[in-house]
Parts: C-alpha cells; structure tokens; sequence
C-alpha cells in the first residue's frame, strides 16, 4: 500500500523557517518532520511513498538524492575525491517525488496523482505537518470494514482548527473552521479508494473544504478516531514544543525503534 503525503504548501505561519525550506523540512530533534510522518507509516509496514511537492521542491529532492549518504558515516580521501559510505541503518523506502504545482490547492495536488495510482486502489494519505502515534494497521482495517470511500483520522484539540460532527463513525458534518466549541477534528491520516478522486476537479480544489464536503454528503467518509498522542506543527511554538519532546526522550509520535 501506498503513503501519500503532501509537502508543496507555503507554510506561511511558520515563515522563520519555511523562507529557506519547505514547512516539511523543517526539523524536530535535527531531523525533517517528512522523515517523521514516514517513519510513523514504515512502523506499520509501509515503505513506499509519493510525495506531492510544489515549494522549494528542489530542497526536497536535493534531500532524498542525497539520503543514503547524510544519514551514514562517510570516508572521503581528499586526494582522489573518492568517499565511501559506510553501511548503517537505513530505511527500505522507495521514494516518488511528483511535482504538483507551485500554487495548486491540496485537493489539486492529490488530483495530480492519479497516474501514480492503480486502478481501483486503496491508499493513505496525509499533510506533511502532523505527526501522531496512530496505529496504521488499526486505521487500514477500520476503513476496510465499512467500505466507504474514505475514511479520516480525528482527534481532539481547541476549537481552532474544526470540528467533525458524527453520527456512529460516519462523518456528517465537516466544519475546517468552526467559530466556538472544542470536539473531533481532521487530524489528517485518511485512508481513500482511488474513487475517491472522482471528487477533485481541478488544482483549484481544497481537499478540507470542497472534497470532504462533498464526501460527506454522499455518506461516503467515515471518521477513525483517534485517542492517543497527535499534534501539528502550524507555527514556532508547536515546532518548540516537538523539538522538547524529542530532546527530551518523551516523543510519544515515536512508535519506530
């Protein structure tokens, strides 16, 4: 199964760092938050990843060329140039970096990827800024009982960033940003049936907003909730606070060995 994950937004709330970078790479406990969610998704068994980028995809593409040797030691003899690198721990991950678009909304960067789908396929999906100690294979059986064509992961955290009103586990109402209340919000970590891109029409779409409305109208996301650790990384404070828990050795998001 695939992972797909969406690395091309400005990051406009975390403009001290995305200026040079993309919101992606930005680093908690010295490694890119995309190195995160893909470990998250490799604990579970998923290895293979397409990743939608727009800004500043060339860092991106620049990091995964240059994976195997910045995540081993090196030799390098300066007279000849030669370098060895020496064999480490590395991840069995195969890698798509797919050019989306600079300004192409998320429903669009998804919608671009069709080609890279099969058929009538069943894969995952998430944001380039979240991470969580979710169990995938939970998540992956979850939406392989109901049989809808997707389903989200929710979770609970301030009203700020939307509420999910549910009736059972199917999602009836879909508010991304709601004006007061706390409860279930999109925490990202869908799982879609490639059918589900049949409600994309174009790089204008907002997956959040246009999509999952339609969706659920239709009676067709239901919503996987999550009750452990989750958190974003929207801004400088949130991005501190990661960086403590990981420093620390209390990063819960941390389900890898």
């Amino acid at each position: 199964m695939k992972a797909v994950i969406l690395a091309g937004g400005l990051g406009s709330r975390l403009a001290e760092e995305t200026v040079i970078k993309p919101k992606p790479m930005v680093e908690v406990g010295g490694k890119p938050m995309l190195w995160h969610i893909m470990n998250i998704y490799a604990a579970h068994g998923i290895n293979e990843f397409i990743i939608a980028l727009g800004y500043k995809s060339e860092y991106i593409k620049e990091y995964f060329l240059n994976f195997y040797a910045l995540n081993n030691d090196l030799s390098i003899d300066l007279r000849t140039g030669k370098t060895t690198i020496h064999e480490g721990s590395h991840p069995r991950w195969t890698v798509h970096l797919v050019d989306t678009g600079l300004n192409t909304q998320t429903g669009g960067r998804l919608g671009r990827l069709r080609h890279w789908l099969e058929g009538d396929e069943t894969f995952l999906f998430t944001y380039g800024d979240g991470v969580a100690n979710i169990n995938i294979s939970e998540l992956i059986a979850f939406h392989n009982s109901h049989g809808k064509l997707a389903t989200v992961t929710t979770v609970r955290t301030p009203a700020r960033f939307g509420r999910i009103g549910f009736e059972g586990d199917q999602i009836m109402d879909f508010f991304e940003k709601p004006q007061e209340g706390e409860g279930w919000i999109n925490g990202g970590f869908f799982v879609l049936n490639t059918r589900a891109l049949s409600y994309i029409d174009g790089d204008e779409t907002v997956w959040e907003r246009d999509a999952v409305d339609q969706l659920t109208r239709d009676g067709q996301l239901m919503g996987y909730r999550h009750y452990g650790f989750w958190s974003c990384m929207d801004t400088l404070k949130e991005k501190q606070m990661l960086d403590d828990m990981w420093n620390s050795g209390n990063a819960q998001w941390k389900i890898w060995e």
